[in-house]
């Protein structure tokens, strides 16, 4: 099973479906209509993108006949140095995606270490009152003129 590309602007982060916008720095947006409209940079990393190939929306699923044709008559090294940019690609893509999800568990974690002091100090708090109330209880339960006969 192939990974699945996500948009990596980070108050997106959908999963690309049917197409992506690639820029140059390796990286796919899904909202990219709302990201290139005003200026040439990329949203993630603020690279100016100058180059009319710097901006590149491919399809993912391409069809047999573009499969067929895309490569055909590049020589075989020039097709190995395509394929070896494409590996690249997803191997940042997959990095990270890597390093996304360790910042969310970091996130989690800190919040959930936070959430248990909070209950950590209820409980103490607790545990003092039922004490408190326990020994008044007893001291009254004790008072000679609260005995019952």
């Amino acid at each position: 099973m192939d990974a699945e590309l996500r948009c990596n602007r980070l108050t997106c982060r959908k999963t690309l479906i049917d197409k992506a916008v690639v820029v140059s720095p390796s990286l796919s947006f899904d909202c990219a209509n709302e990201l290139f409209n005003a200026s040439r940079l990329c949203p993630a990393c603020e690279t100016s993108l100058t180059e009319p190939d710097d901006v590149v929306v491919c399809s993912l699923h391409p069809t047999n006949d573009y499969k067929t044709s895309v490569l055909s008559g590049l020589s075989p090294s020039l097709i190995m140095e395509i394929c070896s940019r494409a590996l690249s690609f997803w191997q940042y893509q997959v990095h990270q995606e890597n390093s996304f999800q360790q910042a969310v568990i970091r996130n989690l974690n800190d919040k959930q270490a936070q959430l248990q002091k909070q209950l950590d100090n209820v409980i103490r708090e607790a545990n003092g009152e039922i004490n408190l109330l326990s020994n008044k209880v007893a001291g009254i339960l004790n008072c000679p003129t609260h005995r019952i006969a």
